[in-house]
């Protein structure tokens, strides 16, 4: 490994693949393959060899650009593909200036900031780059596999034996046949479990196999004929396992923080403070640190602005060298971080870090993450608060500066929508919308298929088949999503020239066919993680406004444009395309100086979302408390949390910084509904912030008050009034 240092410092250090890393917000993957990056096309991002090692760059421009390099290493990967895989890191590092935090990760137990990239949910596939095995696109109709499906917020598919004894009654699988897909649910597994792998399933049909697969769903004793034709005779199914994390009781907050140093010629530590919290004043910015949690697999080595050289540049093999010195397990995960760049796990451990121009602390401003699981034993509520910050988008393939084309399905057929049109739609409608980009010198295609909440069975079926009729004109080679209304990815709401995506609640487009609107409408304007913004109508009442964001009111008599004291310029440079659309000049209104008559076109003055958590842009997280496995387990769920990740049959846990919200479903069960206020109860008086007493708010589902309603942009009353599985089996 040494050598192969020495090569790899000597002719690598500017990487051809170096000149493409951050350019553009988003994801980049490569893998090692002959000591060398092999970049990763974007649709197979999310699948991992597991006898590989791969580099991942993300890239967020919001609000200041910032980015986070993880080292992935699958359980089966050789020492020279882990040893390039970590030169590549550090160099990329080094590379980029030493802005980037960097995450050393292995399989199945990557940091949920990794597992936030992958919201559909990631797939681990037997062999590597040494056995022949190749990232491409599979269309061959002969392909099999069988894919193994875990978890129920973040989603795990490991491929396993083509046998029936790979298969056990407590969860899902994925039988791959290459033009046929099923989806097999054992029958102990739960209905969320079935929704997470409907979306895993629909992913690998639009992505992997460009949307040319067909997919079933297939319940336990219904296999079709098929399915018995691969696997043979079925044999006797195994009973549902249990997961098979154990339960750490330490105390899971406590850290040490150490100060490294090459002054003596070789790295030495020195004992800075043996337990946390920590003052900030004991970083130096002359010196780097490690800060050690890894009784929870967690080591954070700081890299002071001014340290020399060579003690920044051996961070990661600093941290490397302190995993193995302590005996810590080898899936510990490393985060290196530049001076300004801590990342709020990391900040959590000091009682009084201020961030710079920051005069309030970070005491609302922490995050959550990988949880521990609980065995018929008192939770450790402190595991709560170890998490990297996890971020949420989506892969961009380009900047959505193409050639579109949309299209309205309309009796069984496809009409052409007006260009001057483009960016509206209506929730009655089904639209196909062709994107055209250019990649080295050759045209690719994405064909979005948009689905109105309120389009009808008809339309869903014809906008299926004129999607692959579509397809098919083009030769195959397009890329088809499917997506509903609510739920559009973010390079989809880039493609409208810098102007918003504006969701109508209703209605149709169609010629002659177009409802009524409501005399009085309101559009909530948001900004993305991402930084693309989407325009959503929502029910024209004052309940709906919320502190953070801008709205538009449209009255048979005036046109008032809302901005919450929250609201950013994007947002507000939004809006004015939705003024446009609506007609007339909006008479601007500023939050707590609304006039008379902006009250009474929403009915009346009421309570709405106020929450100063809001203005100041605290990332909120959320939470799914579950013992569906027999254990009471909490989860994150990763990415940008929506309003379908609340799961009917377990008890949530949403936490906005100033105060705790517990969500019960309908479905949770007993355990659940009296074992979490206990947990939250604990996770407050654990936060090794020092963040005590925050009320704790229960909701029940159906009955959620305006500021637990606020997180979600778009909020449907009456979302619990359909199955959600129901609602993903019609993408099938």
């Amino acid at each position: 490994i040494n050598a192969l240092c020495c090569v790899f410092t000597a002719i690598m250090v500017t990487h051809k693949e170096f000149e493409t890393a951050g350019k553009v917000p988003g994801l980049q993957v490569w893998r090692i393959e002959n000591l060398d990056l092999k970049p990763i096309p974007k649709n197979l991002h999310g699948s991992f060899f597991t006898g590989d090692a791969y580099i991942l760059l993300y890239t967020s421009n919001a609000p200041v650009p910032s980015y986070n390099i993880h080292m992935w290493l699958g359980d089966e990967c050789s020492l020279d593909e882990g040893g390039a895989a970590a030169i590549f890191s550090t160099q990329l590092d080094d590379f980029m200036g030493g802005k980037p935090v960097q995450y050393r990760e292995t399989q199945k137990f990557e940091s949920t900031t990794f597992l936030g990239y992958f919201k559909k949910g990631i797939t681990y596939k037997r062999g590597g780059v040494s056995s022949g095995f190749q990232h491409v696109v599979i269309n061959d109709i002969n392909e099999k596999r069988l894919l193994h499906v875990k978890g129920r917020r973040a989603i795990r598919a490991t491929e396993v034996e083509m046998i029936w004894s790979s298969f056990n009654q407590g969860d899902c699988f994925i039988i791959d046949l290459g033009k046929d897909i099923y989806q097999w649910c054992g029958s102990e597994c739960n209905r969320f479990e079935r929704l997470k792998a409907s979306q895993l399933a629909i992913s690998i049909r639009d992505n992997e196999r460009n949307g040319r697969a067909k997919l079933q769903m297939v319940e336990e004793g219904c296999e079709p004929d098929a399915v018995l034709e691969v696997l043979g005779p079925k044999t006797k199914i195994a009973p549902a396992t249990p997961d098979d994390e154990k339960v750490e009781t330490l105390n899971k907050k406590k850290g040490a923080l150490y100060m490294i140093s090459d002054a003596s010629g070789s790295m030495r530590e020195e004992v800075v403070a043996q337990t946390s919290p920590f003052k900030q004043a004991m970083l130096s910015h002359e010196e780097c640190y490690i800060l050690d949690n890894g009784m929870d697999r967690n080591i954070f080595v700081w890299k002071g602005s001014k340290a020399n050289t060579a003690e920044r540049k051996a961070a990661l093999a600093a941290g490397q060298k302190f995993i193995k010195d302590r005996g810590y397990s080898d899936k510990t995960q490393i985060q290196v971080i530049p001076a300004g760049a801590e990342t709020t796990l990391f900040k959590q451990f000091f009682s009084d870090w201020r961030d710079k121009n920051e005069t309030t602390g970070p005491t609302k401003a922490y995050t959550m993450g990988r949880i521990a699981k609980v065995d018929q034993v008192p939770f450790d509520a402190s595991t709560l608060h170890q998490s990297s910050t996890m971020a949420a988008q989506h892969s961009m393939v380009d900047d959505g500066s193409g050639k579109v084309q949309i299209w309205r399905v309309e009796g069984g057929a496809k009409v052409p929508v007006d260009p001057s049109n483009y960016g509206h739609f209506f929730g009655g409608d089904c639209y196909l919308i062709l994107y055209t980009y250019n990649l080295g010198g050759r045209d690719m295609h994405i064909i979005y298929t948009w689905w109105g909440q309120k389009c009808t069975q008809d339309e869903l079926a014809a906008s299926a088949f004129l999607t692959v009729k579509l397809d098919d004109s083009m030769g195959g080679s397009p890329v088809q999503v499917r997506v509903t209304q609510g739920q559009e990815p973010p390079h989809l709401m880039s493609l409208f020239k810098g102007k918003p995506m504006i969701i109508h609640s209703g209605g149709t487009s169609r010629k002659g066919g177009q409802t009524q609107a409501s005399s009085t409408r309101l559009f909530h304007i948001r900004t993305s993680s991402s930084g693309n913004t989407r325009a959503v109508e929502v029910l024209a009442t004052a309940a709906s406004l919320n502190t953070n964001d801008v709205f538009v009111l449209k009255t048979t008599s005036a046109l008032f444009m809302w901005r919450g004291t929250g609201a950013t310029d994007e947002e507000m440079k939004a809006a004015k395309h939705v003024e446009m659309f609506l007609g007339g000049n909006a008479t601007p209104v500023a939050e707590g100086k609304e006039p008379a008559d902006f009250w009474s076109a929403l009915g009346g003055k009421a309570e709405y979302q106020t929450s100063k958590t809001l203005q100041s842009c605290i990332k909120t997280r959320l939470f799914g408390c579950s013992n569906k496995t027999g254990n009471l387990s909490v989860e994150e769920v990763p990415g940008d949390f929506t309003q379908s990740d609340l799961a009917t049959d377990d008890v949530m846990l949403l936490d906005s910084g100033d105060q705790l919200f517990l969500w019960i479903g309908n479905d949770a069960n007993e355990e659940e509904r009296n074992g979490t206020p206990k947990l939250a109860k604990e996770y407050i008086e654990t936060d090794p912030s020092g963040r005590r007493g925050i009320p704790i708010t229960t909701i029940k589902q159906g009955a959620e008050p305006l500021t637990f309603i606020g997180w979600f942009q778009g909020w449907d009353p009456k979302m619990w009034d359909t199955d959600p599985l129901e609602r993903i089996r019609a993408r099938f």
